[in-house]
């Protein structure tokens, strides 16, 4: 992602130091996405150019000064831009009026944070996308799905022929806001956790096919930045390890199976940044594999975790699943957590 590391990705200058930083580091294939700002505009097709799977942009304060929200008239000039050579833009579709019409209060309670990033944020935001979308021609992607209120509406423009497409993440398929305890800022993120009748609709969402694919949002943090307060603590939650144990737990206790899954989890993201030799075992596709112990169960311990900071909304929870080897390009790179030699490789778009 474009930003949380510096410098941001919003140019090919900037694009070029972390390509450089990660090419001697990756134990597995890793790309890069742009970032859209409300300045950079002439810097997006030298980044499309230059290989990033896309672009991705907030509509409301990302909470990084370096990385700036557009608003409907700069998103508009920067999708104009990109549907010009058929890029993809990726939102954090949550409407900043709806924010700050919302009652904010700071303290540890996770009710007044819930009410402080309302549903009608993500579903304002959401239909303001794809008006937008439907007007410029223009392919969009919604970013880490919470409100299920939104799922008609994006079904509605799919049918349509409008270019969306939409995620969801572990945290919000997994955990809900009954269970989060106040001062529990580990849970945070946004938009929030919601409610488990939400997470019903979300998991509908899936098995229709309104929602394409599920993915990490991982946003780790130190742990001096997970303070108490919901209202100042950092927004994010580490998935990358954890992910794919919680989904498939909920995933089977829900009644789907494995194949479910990995068109949630791997084809359907392969598909969405355009990378057509991964996401499934066929032939000519290259031969990335996790080897999962489906019936192992294991306790999520914080100690044990891989993340530089152990923070988890995780901890205590008992997942199905351990991921026991690892396999990149038909060689196997991780065995039972011994890693070898980083092999990465580093990919544009369509290699």
């Amino acid at each position: 992602m474009p930003l949380n590391s510096l410098p941001p990705t919003t140019t090919v200058e900037h694009l070029r130091v972390k390509q450089e930083v990660a090419r001697a580091k990756a134990h597995i294939d890793v790309g890069f996405w742009g970032g859209a700002l409300p300045d950079n505009v002439k810097d997006l097709r030298p980044l499309h150019d230059a290989g990033v799977f896309g672009f991705k942009c907030f509509l409301s304060p990302s909470g990084v000064e370096e990385f700036p929200e557009l608003d409907q008239e700069q998103l508009a000039n920067s999708l104009a831009e990109i549907s010009g050579f058929d890029g993809l833009m990726i939102v954090h579709a949550e409407d900043p009026h709806h924010l700050a019409a919302a009652p904010q209060r700071s303290g540890g309670a996770y009710a007044d944070f819930l009410a402080s990033r309302p549903r009608d944020a993500e579903n304002t935001a959401i239909e303001n996308l794809i008006n937008q979308a439907r007007r410029l021609d223009a392919r969009v992607h919604v970013l880490h799905l919470s409100s299920s209120d939104a799922l008609p509406l994006i079904a509605a423009a799919k049918a349509e022929g409008v270019k969306v497409t939409v995620e969801s993440c572990p945290h919000f398929l997994t955990l809900t806001a009954e269970e989060i305890p106040d001062g529990a800022t580990e849970f945070k993120c946004c938009p929030p956790i919601r409610e488990a009748s939400n997470q019903d609709a979300l998991w509908q969402g899936l098995a229709d096919g309104t929602i394409d694919c599920i993915v990490s949002d991982h946003s780790p943090s130190t742990t001096d930045l997970k303070t108490p307060d919901f209202a100042s603590a950092w927004g994010g939650i580490s998935s990358l390890q954890l992910g794919l144990p919680a989904i498939w737990t909920e995933a089977r206790r829900r009644g789907f199976d494995l194949t479910d899954v990995v068109r949630w989890m791997s084809l359907g993201p392969a598909r969405l940044a355009g990378l057509d030799r991964k996401g499934a075992i066929e032939a000519g596709r290259d031969a990335d594999f996790a080897v999962l112990d489906p019936d192992a169960t294991f306790t999520v311990d914080p100690a044990g975790l891989e993340h530089r900071n152990r923070i988890t909304a995780y901890a205590g929870k008992t997942l199905n699943g351990v991921v026991t080897a690892t396999w990149l390009r038909g060689r196997k790179i991780a065995d039972h957590g011994t890693l070898t030699e980083p092999t990465g490789r580093l990919l544009e778009r369509n290699n």
